[in-house]
């Protein structure tokens, strides 16, 4: 069962995106470093279709993704609230995934995905920011290929 402990509007996570970054608990992959070591345990409340449709309620106007910040335990049921969320009319947005894992499980649906990160958080290579990260975040083009946008978290701002 999918557990999420918290979420919040972020800028970051996602390209180009407002996301609603939902913190799932119960994480398998114990990362050495990893931001949110709290979420290694099996805590939190069931993330149902219901809790969904109150969050689209709720932010589906301010937000234009929704992004699973871990699952890994249970990727079949992660799979079922993605295409839940991608055929269900309260708001559209997009779906993303943050995975620990180097690989997506197989089988897996990617159809019902906009965004995929791959990859354990590996400290001494870096998060997403860092150009020696082995993590990499991949957008799914019309024809179900993963295209790798790792890039776009490397660019600096003229600001």
């Amino acid at each position: 069962m999918l557990k999420y402990v918290n979420y919040d509007i972020v800028f970051q996570e996602i390209p180009d995106e407002v996301t609603l970054a939902i913190n799932l608990s119960n994480c398998p992959n114990q990362c050495k470093g990893c931001h949110t070591p709290s979420l290694r345990s099996d805590i939190g409340e069931p993330l149902t279709i219901e809790v969904l449709d109150l969050l689209l309620t709720n932010y589906g106007n301010e937000v234009t993704c929704i992004c699973f910040m871990g699952g890994d335990a249970a990727p079949s049921e992660l799979v079922l609230l993605a295409a839940y969320l991608g055929i269900q009319k309260i708001a559209p947005v997009k779906v993303a995934w943050y995975s620990g894992k180097q690989e997506l499980p197989q089988p897996f649906e990617i159809k019902w995905f906009h965004y995929i990160k791959l990859g354990p958080y590996k400290e001494q290579l870096g998060s997403l920011r860092s150009r020696s990260t082995n993590q990499r975040l991949l957008k799914r083009t019309e024809r179900n290929e993963l295209l790798d946008i790792t890039y776009k978290f490397w660019q600096t701002s003229s600001c």
